[in-house]
Protein backbone atom coordinates (compact mmCIF):
# COMPACT_ATOMS: atom_id res chain seq x y z
CA UNK A 1 0.00 0.00 0.00
CA UNK A 2 2.72 2.37 0.37
CA UNK A 3 3.12 3.45 -3.36
CA UNK A 4 -0.11 5.67 -2.77
CA UNK A 5 -0.30 9.22 -2.52
CA UNK A 6 -0.01 10.87 1.24
CA UNK A 7 -3.26 10.65 3.43
CA UNK A 8 -4.74 14.02 4.05
CA UNK A 9 -6.09 13.57 7.41
CA UNK A 10 -8.00 16.79 9.23
CA UNK A 11 -7.41 17.21 13.03
CA UNK A 12 -9.88 19.72 14.29
CA UNK A 13 -9.99 21.10 18.01
CA UNK A 14 -9.95 24.61 19.74
CA UNK A 15 -7.13 22.98 21.99
CA UNK A 16 -3.48 23.16 20.75
CA UNK A 17 -2.79 20.33 22.91
CA UNK A 18 -5.50 18.20 21.45
CA UNK A 19 -4.46 18.75 18.03
CA UNK A 20 -0.64 17.97 19.11
CA UNK A 21 -1.24 15.00 21.02
CA UNK A 22 -3.25 13.52 18.15
CA UNK A 23 -0.22 14.18 16.01
CA UNK A 24 1.91 13.06 18.21
CA UNK A 25 0.35 9.85 18.84
CA UNK A 26 0.28 8.80 14.83
CA UNK A 27 3.13 10.50 14.16
CA UNK A 28 3.98 11.11 10.41
CA UNK A 29 3.27 7.14 8.61
CA UNK A 30 1.43 5.31 11.46
CA UNK A 31 1.96 1.56 10.12
CA UNK A 32 4.43 0.81 7.65
CA UNK A 33 2.08 -0.55 5.21
CA UNK A 34 0.15 2.95 4.75
CA UNK A 35 0.85 5.58 3.13
CA UNK A 36 2.74 8.62 5.25
CA UNK A 37 0.12 11.12 6.51
CA UNK A 38 -0.04 14.77 5.45
CA UNK A 39 -2.08 16.42 8.63
CA UNK A 40 -4.03 19.38 7.98
CA UNK A 41 -4.97 20.65 11.61
CA UNK A 42 -8.27 23.34 11.71
CA UNK A 43 -9.02 25.28 15.24
CA UNK A 44 -12.62 26.40 13.69
CA UNK A 45 -15.65 24.85 11.98
CA UNK A 46 -15.33 27.22 9.21
CA UNK A 47 -12.18 26.38 8.30
CA UNK A 48 -12.87 22.19 9.07
CA UNK A 49 -15.47 22.66 5.63
CA UNK A 50 -13.68 24.76 3.83
CA UNK A 51 -10.92 22.68 3.76
CA UNK A 52 -13.38 19.58 3.21
CA UNK A 53 -15.01 21.53 0.24
CA UNK A 54 -11.99 22.47 -1.54
CA UNK A 55 -12.03 18.29 -1.29
CA UNK A 56 -8.74 16.24 -0.92
CA UNK A 57 -9.42 15.29 3.07
CA UNK A 58 -8.82 11.39 3.01
CA UNK A 59 -9.78 10.75 6.82
CA UNK A 60 -10.95 13.23 9.65
CA UNK A 61 -10.64 13.25 13.58
CA UNK A 62 -12.91 15.69 15.61
CA UNK A 63 -12.56 16.64 19.06
CA UNK A 64 -16.13 16.31 20.13
CA UNK A 65 -15.28 18.63 23.22
CA UNK A 66 -14.25 21.48 20.83
CA UNK A 67 -16.02 25.04 21.25
CA UNK A 68 -17.92 26.60 20.28
CA UNK A 69 -18.21 23.56 17.68
CA UNK A 70 -18.01 20.60 18.99
CA UNK A 71 -16.92 17.77 16.82
CA UNK A 72 -19.98 15.76 17.16
CA UNK A 73 -22.20 17.81 15.61
CA UNK A 74 -19.89 18.53 12.54
CA UNK A 75 -19.29 15.00 11.61
CA UNK A 76 -23.30 14.86 11.31
CA UNK A 77 -23.00 17.82 9.35
CA UNK A 78 -20.81 16.39 7.05
CA UNK A 79 -22.25 12.99 7.40
CA UNK A 80 -25.65 15.16 5.98
CA UNK A 81 -24.01 17.46 3.69
CA UNK A 82 -21.31 16.25 1.87
CA UNK A 83 -21.38 13.47 -0.54
CA UNK A 84 -19.05 10.80 0.16
CA UNK A 85 -17.84 12.60 3.16
CA UNK A 86 -14.38 11.07 4.45
CA UNK A 87 -14.25 8.57 7.65
CA UNK A 88 -14.70 10.47 10.77
CA UNK A 89 -13.41 9.46 14.05
CA UNK A 90 -14.66 11.44 17.03
CA UNK A 91 -13.19 12.03 20.31
CA UNK A 92 -15.67 11.60 22.95
CA UNK A 93 -15.47 13.46 26.32
CA UNK A 94 -15.93 10.43 28.45
CA UNK A 95 -16.87 6.45 27.54
CA UNK A 96 -20.29 7.15 28.45
CA UNK A 97 -20.63 9.35 25.30
CA UNK A 98 -20.69 6.67 22.83
CA UNK A 99 -23.81 6.72 22.03
CA UNK A 100 -22.88 10.82 20.87
CA UNK A 101 -20.68 9.45 18.62
CA UNK A 102 -23.51 6.87 17.15
CA UNK A 103 -25.98 10.04 16.59
CA UNK A 104 -23.15 11.88 14.73
CA UNK A 105 -22.69 9.35 12.33
CA UNK A 106 -19.05 8.99 12.82
CA UNK A 107 -17.12 5.68 11.54
CA UNK A 108 -15.02 5.41 14.89
CA UNK A 109 -15.23 7.20 18.66
CA UNK A 110 -12.41 6.86 21.12
CA UNK A 111 -12.48 8.81 24.67
CA UNK A 112 -10.06 11.17 25.94
CA UNK A 113 -7.70 11.62 27.30
CA UNK A 114 -6.23 10.37 24.01
CA UNK A 115 -4.06 7.12 24.57
CA UNK A 116 -1.72 6.80 21.61
CA UNK A 117 -1.97 2.82 20.85
CA UNK A 118 -5.74 2.73 20.33
CA UNK A 119 -5.72 5.94 18.43
CA UNK A 120 -3.33 4.67 16.09
CA UNK A 121 -5.15 1.08 16.24
CA UNK A 122 -8.26 3.34 15.23
CA UNK A 123 -6.85 5.47 12.59
CA UNK A 124 -4.81 2.42 11.04
CA UNK A 125 -8.10 0.85 10.55
CA UNK A 126 -9.80 3.62 9.06
CA UNK A 127 -7.01 4.28 6.47
CA UNK A 128 -7.05 0.95 5.02
CA UNK A 129 -10.95 1.02 4.87
CA UNK A 130 -9.95 4.98 2.90
CA UNK A 131 -7.19 2.50 0.57
CA UNK A 132 -9.54 -0.48 0.14
CA UNK A 133 -13.14 0.84 -0.33
CA UNK A 134 -15.90 -1.78 -0.46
Amino acid sequence: MSEHKPLRVLVYSDDRDVRSAVLSALGSRPHPDLPPFEYVECATEPVVFQHLDAGGIDLVILDGEAAPAGGLGIARQMKDEIFQAPPVLVLTGRPQDAWLATWSRADAALAHPIEPIRLAEVVIDLARGVLQPG
